[in-house]
């Protein structure tokens, strides 16, 4: 699967794993539904989804916290570009 493929799909990809499905959401409009599944995962990888989605909502300083949790620095890339770096890392990862 690919980044363009994920973002295709219709219907919740609950074949994949949680990361993926909060990245699924989050491009399908659904902040809140990503944002809980991130704040569950407690690892680096949930982290960078968790900082993502708050850079998103506008909100730096509580992104920044994540940021850091996940060992990367606030990105001056858009926010499209993100959400494939992450969804490609994820994609490795799974």
């Amino acid at each position: 699967m690919s980044p363009d493929e994920l973002k295709t799909l219709t219907k919740q990809p609950i074949t994949l794993s949680p990361l993926l499905q909060a990245m699924w959401h989050d491009h399908h409009g659904n902040w809140e539904a990503s944002h809980n599944i991130a704040q569950e995962i407690n690892d680096r990888h949930g982290s960078w989804v968790h900082a993502y989605l708050h850079r998103k909502e506008g909100d730096s300083s509580n992104a920044s916290y994540w940021y850091r949790k996940a060992g990367k620095s606030m990105p001056n890339t858009t926010l499209e570009k993100e959400w494939e770096e992450i969804v490609q890392s994820l994609l490795k990862t799974k």
